[in-house]
């Protein structure tokens, strides 16, 4: 099969998830997409007549999220209409899968231009969400619910903790390691080469850098924090009073005994807008069009875990892309585990027992935020950034996914 090249990655700086709060709030999802399209165009010079594929990512497509993003923005950016655009949901994966998909086209020798992204404003979808009725991953399936009962994350995030022994100073040390490194990358400027500026339709600045980071975080001010998802816990679900913990105590019925609760706002990923894109094309459209590869996807993989406990297939994903590129752990120089909740990076390392220094290195969700549908790509362009700033040569990204699944690549950094 032919090799599929990243050309280039940008995006958005995060901006607080939450109307009248959030500098990117105010926007249209489509304006912040189209922003990181026109980058990628603009930097790379880029006859978008001969872009085959838009393959965007976005998690809640209902409302201003719905109507095919990809295509979409691509025309909001100008783009020539002969670029076609999809949009998909694999959850918090889908920003991994469009690049994955991507790769694919390529390799098989189908198209040889792909921008795949995704984006997600978790400002616009929680205010429009609607209070009265608790979401449900299995959509009111009942059928479904009964053989694969699926809770809210955050009481999955805190099960799993109890079931590994994981207790609260690891999570919350994880967190502030977090917190930590995600400064120094700001300070030494190691997001400038992707992070582009968002304007509004002015043209006045709304956003050149990520606003979610809370810098003094120690462990003293997250001992003070009040854990959130007991709450959750025992809140009913259906007319027979059925609770979120009950449902996973039904696969579970050792946690009947008592759940260790430790997550809380400080430990979880926080809650933000932005997108991002990813230049893939061919080694041939490469040499036609006067672009240099940064990188080549080396393997990519997609696998499915327990829907009931819903965060632990990283691991497994992991295993499964090693194995695909024949490589091994120590081949790794960067991994990239989405801090979804701090369990599910903490368990990462301690299942691969992994070299903690060479895990997001420059922070992650818990400091940086989540954007759904957007995070698999920018969790890619960091890597890339990394492996370059280090002189690294091979990453590896993955991330849980709701429904109990994870997608996972590597990708290898080619000589500048």
């Amino acid at each position: 099969m032919a090799d599929a090249y990243i050309i280039d990655a940008v995006r958005t700086p995060r901006g607080i998830g939450k109307v009248g709060k959030g500098s990117l709030a105010h926007l249209h999802p489509q304006h912040l997409s189209a922003t990181v399209l026109g980058a990628i165009r603009d930097r790379n010079n880029l006859d978008t007549a001969t872009v085959d594929d838009v393959i965007w990512g976005t998690s809640s497509q209902r409302g201003a999220q719905g109507a095919d993003m990809g295509r979409m923005a691509a025309l909001d950016a100008g783009f020539d209409v002969k670029a076609s655009g999809v949009t998909l949901d694999r959850f918090c994966g889908s920003g991994i899968t469009t690049v994955s998909l991507a790769a694919a086209q390529i390799m098989s020798g189908m198209e040889d231009c792909v921008i795949a992204g995704g984006c997600e404003m978790m400002s616009y979808t929680s205010s429009t969400a609607d209070p009265k009725n608790p979401p449900m991953m299995d959509a009111g399936n009942l059928h479904l619910r009964e053989m694969h009962p699926q809770s809210q994350q955050g009481c999955c995030a805190d099960a799993i903790a109890t079931l590994e022994g994981i207790d609260r100073e690891s999570v919350d040390q994880l967190a502030v390691t977090s917190q930590t490194r995600a400064k120094r990358a700001m300070d030494e400027g190691r997001f400038d080469k992707s992070v582009i500026p968002v304007h509004n339709r002015d043209g006045s600045l709304a956003l050149d850098k990520d606003e979610f980071p809370r810098p003094g975080t120690s462990m003293e001010s997250l001992s003070g924090l009040k854990t959130v998802f007991n709450m959750f816990w025992d809140v009913p679900v259906d007319e027979k009073g059925m609770t979120y913990g009950n449902m996973i105590e039904q696969k579970y019925p050792q946690l009947k005994e008592g759940v260790d609760h430790v997550h809380h706002a400080g430990n979880s990923s926080g809650v933000v807008d932005g997108a991002a894109a990813i230049l893939v094309t061919s080694k041939e459209y490469a040499d036609k069009h006067g672009l240099k590869p940064r990188a080549r996807i080396v393997a990519t993989c997609n696998m499915g875990d327990d829907p009931t406990l819903m965060l632990n297939a990283p691991v497994p994903a992991a295993k499964k892309v090693l194995e695909k590129a024949g490589m091994t752990t120590d081949d790794i120089d960067v991994y990239e585990i989405n801090e979804a909740f701090s369990v599910v990076a903490e368990k990462f390392i301690r299942d691969l027992d992994l070299d903690r220094e060479k895990v997001n290195i420059n922070g992650g969700a818990m400091a940086l935020g989540h954007p759904i549908g957007a995070t698999g790509s920018i969790l890619i362009g960091t890597a890339l950034d990394e492996l370059e700033r280090s002189g690294g040569k091979y990453g590896l990204v993955t991330m849980c996914a709701a429904g109990g699944m994870a997608p996972a690549i590597i990708i290898e950094r080619l000589d500048s």
